[in-house]
């Protein structure tokens, strides 16, 4: 009987010490349209996010003496802002420690009063809007630099480097496009430009004659536009179409090869766009992240990916400069948190905007986006 006893003490002594070293699974959310018209952008970023999952578990990171095995729950948000928030809801439901998204300036605030009645941290790759980081939000992060200063450079390159005079705004109304709609007027005007004509659409219009033919009438020097590639496309295609040759000029949201595709003959050397950071050419790491990223998922970076995983990566690093994976503890080191990312430095000012944000112009040269210049 005593052996027996022995036998049986031993069994629960090897389970117990199995339990003991056993990983523990933490859950990190990601959230971005996987479905409708930009899902090749959400898609993006879910890619980013995964890898840089995959490349955390590599490293066997212990956090508080265990090894850790992260988790992506990623999430379809459509681009529809009410969506958003029930995505929100369900990753707090599932237990995710930290979010990364979402991909838009339009589903990322909604979503972020949810993210911050948690206590979950919430860092988007992509959302460029100032209200994000406006709120009051001690959770709240973002990656890239924000619409006053993509605005602002969109509106400078329209006055000063190509010396149009009348200007054309058009713009999705969403949260983004109006967005960067009214930070580019501002500085159209600021810069001595008028604006002729202030027109919109919404994120589904692809039957653009009757705003363009409108803006045709009131003779602009130049057109900039507000929304992402999949109305951005059509829009331009139509322009050429009426005879507008006049520069084209559209924001991050279109500023990827999907453009190129939507496009086609429209795109010509006056059509420009900007991107909310530095061009992969200059990023620390961007050449082999894009090795990389192209060799695991077989397709190319769309826009934001680096930055996905740049913003997975700041989660993780905050959970091991903490030593845990409670929020309240690792939320103030992801706060004052100084990373050398796929994309630069990560460190964060105290809204939870990116420190030394840049903007790259770029211009359609033989068949691709050629980078012009950085600007700060």
């Amino acid at each position: 009987m005593l052996a027996n006893n022995k036998f049986a003490l031993a069994v629960i002594a090897a389970a117990v010490a199995g339990v003991a070293h056993a990983d523990v699974v933490v859950k990190l959310g990601q959230a971005s349209p996987l479905s409708g018209q930009i899902a090749h952008i959400g898609k993006d970023d879910e890619a980013g996010a995964l890898l840089a999952i995959e490349d955390a578990n590599k490293k066997k990171i212990k956090i508080g003496g265990q090894v850790v095995k992260f988790e992506l729950v990623s999430e379809d948000d459509a681009a529809d802002p009410r969506t958003a928030t029930v995505v929100a809801q369900k990753l707090v439901d599932a237990g995710v420690k930290g979010v990364v998204g979402h991909q838009g300036s339009g589903t990322s605030i909604p979503a972020s009063r949810i993210y911050s009645d948690a206590g979950i941290p919430q860092i988007s790759p992509s959302a460029t809007n100032p209200k994000y980081t406006m709120q009051g939000f001690k959770t709240t992060f973002r990656v890239v630099a924000n619409d006053v200063q993509q605005g602002t450079a969109m509106g400078k390159f329209a006055t000063q480097t190509l010396k149009a005079k009348n200007v054309a705004i058009i713009d999705d109304r969403t949260a983004y496009g109006q967005g960067l709609a009214d930070e580019i007027e501002k500085a159209v005007k600021a810069a001595g430009g008028k604006v002729v004509a202030r027109e919109y659409g919404t994120d589904k219009t692809t039957d653009w004659m009757a705003v363009l033919t409108s803006v045709k009438a009131k003779k602009a020097d130049a057109v900039l536009y507000g929304g992402m590639d999949a109305t951005a496309g059509p829009m331009l295609q139509q322009m050429r179409r009426l005879g507008m040759m006049m520069p084209y000029i559209t924001g991050d949201g279109a500023c990827g090869p999907t453009m190129i595709k939507l496009s086609g003959s429209g795109m010509t050397k006056d059509t420009y766009c900007t991107e909310a950071g530095l061009p992969r050419s200059q990023m620390p790491k961007g050449k082999d992240f894009e090795a990389r990223f192209k060799a695991r998922f077989k397709m190319d970076i769309q826009n934001y990916s680096p930055y996905a995983y740049d913003a997975m990566t700041a989660i993780i690093t905050a959970m091991q400069e903490a030593n845990s994976t409670d929020a309240k503890v690792f939320l103030p080191k992801l706060a004052a948190i100084k990373m050398s990312g796929v994309t630069g430095q990560i460190q964060f000012d105290p809204k939870g905007d990116i420190k030394g944000g840049a903007v790259t112009v770029k211009q359609f040269e033989n068949g691709n986006w050629k980078d012009l210049k950085v600007v700060r």
